[in-house]
């Protein structure tokens, strides 16, 4: 979990009540586990149902508008398949640095994908 300093609430503010939510629930995944956007979505909507449990993109649209990376690891979500998914918006070289940062914290990398039954985080 990531204790939110109060520099990065100051950060969180200038992002919309639903980034600022979807990266809040982002400081409850661990080093060592990851989430989908998925799986985001649908613990958002549980939370609060103001939300939709089907808003993977949006979720995406957070990451990358993530004011306090690294200290929100954004790297620590990827694809419903386990597939990487992007990282630094779609940067040159943004892939394989996630995958360095996911392989540093102990998460094993595959053909280009996570087991998600080994390595899913369990928000309840």
């Amino acid at each position: 979990m990531v204790e939110l300093s109060p520099e990065d609430e100051q950060k969180l503010i200038t992002l919309s009540p639903y980034q600022q939510a979807v990266l809040r629930l982002l400081t409850k995944v661990p080093k060592g586990k990851v989430t989908t956007y998925s799986d985001l979505a649908k613990e958002l909507a549980k939370r609060n149902n103001a939300y939709s449990p089907k808003a993977s993109r949006a979720v995406g649209t957070a990451m990358r508008r993530n004011v306090c990376a690294p200290r929100i690891p954004c790297h620590r979500v990827i694809k419903s398949d386990g597939s990487i998914g992007n990282f630094r918006g779609g940067a040159l070289g943004g892939v394989a640095e996630k995958i360095k940062l996911l392989q540093e914290e102990g998460i094993e990398v595959e053909n280009g994908k996570v087991d998600l039954n080994r390595f899913r985080h369990d928000f309840s």
